[in-house]
């Protein structure tokens, strides 16, 4: 399991490329688009930015997996994001947007769950390895 060091420094790589890029590159990984996600910190009241793919689209809304990689511990982001759901998103380039995140009902993970490991099986390793529920997370247009 990589350490939060590790997760660090390979976000700001792939917010770099993006950057340096002008979009042109970063906006997918794993086969999945990405997303830009800035999040208000739980503690430091500081914006928060990390580069997330995003397995599964439904109408407006879209889905992302606080997997850390199958670490036992939430990432920040997903903390963050339970402390104040209002976040920005930047999805494919996109003009960052507000939305509203939450955390999906069990009958919904259930639902979503089996749709994105069939798609990225990936995730159901990143599930073998946790003892904890690799919560799933819902970001819908705010308003």
């Amino acid at each position: 399991m990589a350490s939060d060091a590790v997760f660090k420094v390979l976000n700001a790589l792939h917010k770099g490329t993006v950057k340096l890029t002008g979009g042109r590159l970063g906006w997918k990984g794993g086969g999945m688009p990405m997303l830009e996600l800035t999040t208000t910190g739980r503690k430091s009241g500081q914006r928060h930015t990390v580069m997330l793919s995003t397995p599964l689209e439904e109408g407006s809304t879209i889905v992302i997996v606080a997997s850390r990689g199958g670490g036992e511990q939430n990432p920040a982001w997903f903390l963050n994001l339970e402390a104040n759901p209002e976040v920005q998103v930047s999805y494919k380039g996109a003009p960052a947007r507000t939305m509203k995140a939450r955390v999906a009902t069990p009958e919904e993970r259930e639902r979503l769950w089996a749709r994105i490991v069939a798609d990225h099986p990936h995730y159901g390793g990143y599930q073998k390895k946790s003892t904890r529920q690799i919560p799933v997370v819902l970001l819908n247009p705010a308003g």
